[in-house]
């Protein structure tokens, strides 16, 4: 009889599934050993990260999975909500269930015991899979995901795993980093624009290009400016525009444009590292950074006071990193040739401007981003 870690191993290669983000849980280490061999792996620095690199890698057309580990899902919640069911976009999400099996850790127990009536309350569909005889059912279910663009999480108890061999499992080993941003210095720039301006300046540049945009006002005004059907335009999940973009980069060969924003970057820095350690040259993340919350009332961020984010973006290891506040700037940043992923950090004056709702129901966001990719 073949080992639980091959046997579900068997059942995802069965239904192609393409790329797995993964967090670590002890319970199930060997079966993640396992998955970074066998599967385009993309390891996390947070689970609501995954979701929104599951997002990118769903619109590329292919198929994501990720494993996480009980308490994670509560990190995860409001965007599988607003962004992979609200969008009908696809994702198994395999949980490791903590605080029912032999828990030794008292904190995993609230969330563990509880999870069933969370994921019920959210309307996330399950299936609890006690021991081997019920991997049958993720076989059952799973095709079901990817053909109906729908979530679903199996809640995996660790008996099922329980006695595997941790033989040959290789360790995590400290290395020196190997690589630095060049030629980037935090300096005093005085922003001139304000984001719509910036938009309205970039927006020569966008076209034939998949552009990922952040929610808000930020997606109104590009509409506004320059609607294509390469745009994916959020209108939820607030700190993921820059994961979104980094799934669509590493499961397709399309150029692809994040604009993305101060708050958000800031709410998931972490994000930053995972796309750092990828790097796809097909990315460039363009920061605008007004220091304010622009959606909610321009309330003050932190990089009015104590943040330069590409000092942070740096930190995080990636390597080229443009600072622009002019119009000359942002368009010299753009029309450089570039052999890798770009982070441009454009300073930009609070304010939003006054732009009609996107007239388009996301459903039809996505079907256009999609077929976009697929055609071209």
């Amino acid at each position: 009889m073949q080992a639980p870690e091959s046997e579900l191993i068997h059942i995802l290669k069965k239904n192609k599934v393409d790329y797995i983000s993964t967090l670590p849980c002890e319970k199930i280490r060997v079966l993640l050993q396992r998955i970074t061999g066998e599967f385009f792996h993309v390891p996390l620095t947070r689970e609501e990260e995954g979701v929104g690199i599951s997002a990118g890698i769903a619109l590329a057309d292919k198929r994501p999975a990720m494993f996480v580990q009980s308490s994670g899902i509560g990190n995860m919640i409001n965007a599988l909500l607003s962004l992979t069911g609200f969008y009908e976009l696809p994702l198994a999400v395999f949980v490791s269930r903590r605080g029912i099996y032999k828990e030794k850790i008292a904190a995993q127990l609230p969330m563990g015991q509880h999870l069933p009536g969370i994921l019920k309350g959210a309307g996330i569909p399950y299936s609890v899979i006690s021991s081997r005889d019920d991997l049958g059912l993720i076989e059952k279910k799973l095709p079901g995901v990817y053909r109906s663009s729908k979530i679903h999480a199996f809640l995996l108890s660790p008996a099922i795993f329980e006695g595997t061999c941790d033989s040959g499992i290789l360790k995590s080993t400290s290395h020196p980093i190997t690589g630095s941003s060049k030629g980037y210095q935090s300096k005093k720039m005085t922003p001139q624009f304000p984001r719509f301006e910036i938009l309205k300046i970039i927006a020569p540049y966008l076209d034939a290009k998949v552009v990922v945009c952040n929610l808000g006002f930020p997606s109104k005004e590009l509409f506004n400016i320059k609607h294509q059907q390469s745009n994916f335009y959020m209108l939820g999940s607030m700190g993921l525009a820059t994961p979104i973009g980094l799934g669509i980069s590493l499961a397709s060969d399309k150029e692809v444009i994040v604009i993305d924003g101060d708050g958000s970057l800031l709410m998931n820095p972490g994000s930053l590292a995972t796309t750092a350690h990828f790097a796809p040259p097909n990315l460039t993340i363009l920061a605008v950074d007004n220091s304010s919350y622009g959606s909610t009332g321009d309330q003050p961020t932190l990089t009015g006071s104590c943040v330069d984010l590409g000092l942070v973006a740096k930190g995080f290891g990636i390597q080229n990193i443009i600072k622009a506040s002019t119009g000359k700037q942002l368009v010299d940043a753009l029309k450089k040739p570039h052999k890798g992923l770009r982070f441009i950090h454009a300073l930009a004056v609070p304010g939003n401007k006054d732009v009609p709702a996107i007239p388009l129901h996301h459903l039809e966001v996505k079907k256009q981003v999609m077929g976009w990719i697929s055609r071209n």
